[in-house]
């Protein structure tokens, strides 16, 4: 699915902050605008005080990318920006340049469903530095919502040890776009299905639902209403059975159970919506057991989340089947990721490299010079180590990792320990030379991403902090680096 063709038919070039037009026309005007840079896309906290974060978004990163050009009608809005003097922002020919302006950088990017840490690049951007600097604001803009909502549902997955979570956070989420890119990233992060049927169709995820309260309303009684269902959709019998009384409503269920299974169908379960979820469920599946229905699934929704969630599994709740919506879709207690997009190298004159840095008074905002790629190690089955490294100096056979917020913290790594690279390519020069897998497969990933890791980086509190850091040759850069900036 083509971000723009397919679902905003027009272009989305502008979808970017002021600020990188004006640092554009300042790079034009100066005649830097060709000079080859670098730039990395990271973060520098998991959200929800996590031990994991799920890349995702990359493949409307790819979409975007392709449709860059800035058409007639937005060279023509950007001729109307004025300055304080209410003269032209932007003189014409920059407008020229820019509307005959094609990407050919090249990108660089750790897959979508893989499991990534603070400080690792996602996306590395390598090309002349006003292309680089115009996609920084909706790369950001992709990614991080993305990567946030993925990471949110893969936490669910681990709340719920496996059992399938339906996402239903059409209703409550962000806008069009923002359900949209919900239910994707939801998918990716583990949920089975969503509510959300214009993303079942744009995405192909598999789509779910039955009835709601205002089905029962409608209807004299309880039972003409699940009766009414049933005849309509046997073949979908999902009663939600908490609109007056939960028990009886579970016990109707199980009456217009036993009628259609006559007929051949056989019903698929209860939904609960309200009301004590653990008392409830454990009580329905006696009564759904006695009367027959077994097998029936206990479905229950009402502003879950991964706390909630283990705190009725720890209270032996029966429920099969979990619906998330609202805190789901709208990452409901970090509702940003926080990612950044840095320059870290720039051509000089000489054809040479030179590196950059941003300093700050807090340490975590210090950011990595170099081109930057990420090795994981990994021994006995299990990822043990993610090296950060500049692909511009060679590496030692034996490689020795420093954690960049206490350099006395280190680790080694000996030349038989088996890894892997993980940003691979996406574009070279503007084309595209990446196969983008089926959003079946970013699920997957995901999956067997985690399987690797310490189980403790699944924790909810105090989760175990993988190791990250920087390759010993490239710490000493940066200090080195760090030193003559303060100087």
């Amino acid at each position: 699915m083509h971000l723009t063709k397919d679902l905003y038919k027009s272009s989305l070039s502008l979808l970017t902050d002021l600020y990188q037009l004006t640092m554009a026309y300042g790079y034009w005007k100066s005649g830097k605008a060709e000079q080859e840079a670098v730039f990395h896309l990271f973060f520098r906290k998991h959200p929800f005080k996590g031990g994991f974060t799920v890349a995702c978004g990359l493949e409307q990163v790819i979409d975007y990318l392709q449709q860059i050009r800035l058409s007639e009608d937005d060279i023509e809005y950007l001729a109307t920006l004025q300055g304080n003097d209410e003269k032209p922002l932007f003189e014409k020919g920059f407008l020229d340049y820019l509307q005959q302006m094609e990407f050919t950088c090249d990108v660089h990017a750790i897959p979508e469903g893989t499991a990534v840490f603070p400080h690792e690049p996602l996306i590395r951007i390598q090309g002349p530095v006003i292309q680089a600097q115009i996609i920084e604001t909706a790369l950001l803009n992709i990614i991080n919502f993305q990567s946030l909502i993925a990471t949110k549902a893969a936490r669910m997955i681990v709340a719920t040890k496996g059992e399938p979570v339906l996402e239903f956070g059409l209703r409550r989420a962000q806008g069009i776009d923002g359900a949209l890119m919900s239910s994707r990233a939801a998918y990716i992060g583990g949920c089975s299905s969503t509510s959300n049927v214009l993303a079942g169709k744009l995405y192909g995820i598999p789509v779910k639902g039955t009835h709601a309260h205002s089905w029962v309303m409608s209807f004299d009684t309880e039972l003409e209403a699940f009766d009414t269902y049933a005849e309509v959709l046997p073949n979908n019998c999902v009663f939600l059975v908490d609109t007056f009384d939960t028990i009886q409503g579970v016990k109707h269920a199980v009456e217009i159970g036993k009628k259609i299974r006559k007929k051949g169908f056989e019903m698929v379960g209860i939904r609960l919506d309200s009301g004590d979820l653990a008392y409830l469920s454990i009580e329905a599946r006696k009564i759904l057991d006695e009367g027959g229905f077994p097998n029936a699934q206990i479905v229950a929704s009402n502003d879950l989340d991964e706390n909630i969630i283990t705190s009725l599994k720890e209270q032996g709740a029966k429920i099969n089947v979990w619906g998330v919506g609202t805190k789901l879709v709208t990452a409901y207690d970090q509702p940003a990721l926080g990612g950044v997009y840095k320059i870290a190298a720039i051509k000089n004159k000489n054809n040479g490299w030179d590196y950059k840095v941003k300093l700050s008074e807090q340490a975590i905002k210090v950011s990595n010079p170099g081109i930057l790629q990420v090795r994981r190690f990994e021994e006995n089955g299990e990822y043990i180590g993610d090296m950060i490294y500049n692909l511009a100096k060679p590496l030692p056979e034996e490689n020795t990792m420093i954690d960049p917020s206490d350099v006395t913290h280190r680790k080694h790594f000996g030349k038989e320990i088996i890894f892997k690279d993980l940003l691979v390519p996406i574009f070279e020069k503007g084309k595209l030379v990446y196969q983008k897998p089926s959003i079946y497969e970013i699920k997957q990933n995901v999956e067997k991403s985690l399987n690797y890791f310490h189980q403790g980086i699944k924790r909810f509190v105090n989760p175990h902090s993988y190791p990250v850091g920087l390759e010993k040759g490239l710490s000493d850069d940066k200090y080195d680096l760090i030193m003559k900036l303060r100087e």
